[in-house]
Parts: structure tokens; C-alpha cells; sequence
């Protein structure tokens, strides 16, 4: 009896850790994606802004953005594609990687 009480202690613990982290992760990404995309990108992702129309940025809705891989992106992100800079070795490969979910999620 006791230890049926423990074990779901811990599987209630290890669920909201999950949660939580989760939680944290799309927020992280969210705040990162403000920092680091936003101003050309938009906040939308539709490349609707001052600094987007300049540069000629590709909106992610876009069937050509939509259909890159995810191993594309990244490479996008890290190497940088047209006028955008590369951000390798400024984020790291889980920034990047939850910045490419957070990007796909967009509506």
C-alpha cells in the first residue's frame, strides 16, 4: 500500500516535471524567437515588417518554407540564407531546434 503511494508520487512528479519543461522550453523559444527573428520575420512569421520587406524575407507560411525539412532550417539558422546571418555558435543546436518548432507552430 505504501509503496503504491510512491510510485505515484513520483509518476505525478515526473508528469509535471514534463509539463513544466515543456512549458519552459516554448516560452524560451518564444522569447528567443522576439530577440533573435521578430524584427524581420514578424511575429507571425509572415515577414510583414519594415526590416522584412527590405531584406525580401520568406514568409514561413510559404509553400516553399513550409515544405524544407527540418534539417534545412537548421541549416538555414546556423549557415544564414540570403541576406539573413548565421547564428552558428551564437545559439546552440536545442536553441535552434526549438526555434525551428516555435517557427512551425506560427499561424
Amino acid at each position: 500500500m505504501k509503496m503504491n503511494r510512491v510510485i505515484t508520487a513520483m509518476l505525478a512528479i515526473a508528469f509535471l516535471f514534463a509539463f513544466t519543461t515543456r512549458t519552459f522550453a516554448q516560452d524560451d523559444a518564444a522569447a528567443l524567437y522576439k530577440v533573435k527573428c521578430q524584427v524581420c520575420h514578424g511575429p507571425d512569421g509572415k515577414g510583414d515588417t519594415p526590416a522584412g520587406k527590405k531584406l525580401e524575407v520568406k514568409d514561413f507560411h510559404s509553400p516553399e518554407v513550409a515544405k524544407m525539412s527540418d534539417a534545412e532550417l537548421i541549416e538555414a539558422v546556423k549557415k544564414g540564407k540570403g541576406k539573413m546571418q548565421g547564428y552558428e555558435g551564437k545559439l546552440t543546436d536545442d536553441q535552434i531546434k526549438s526555434l525551428i518548432k516555435y517557427i512551425r507552430s506560427l499561424k
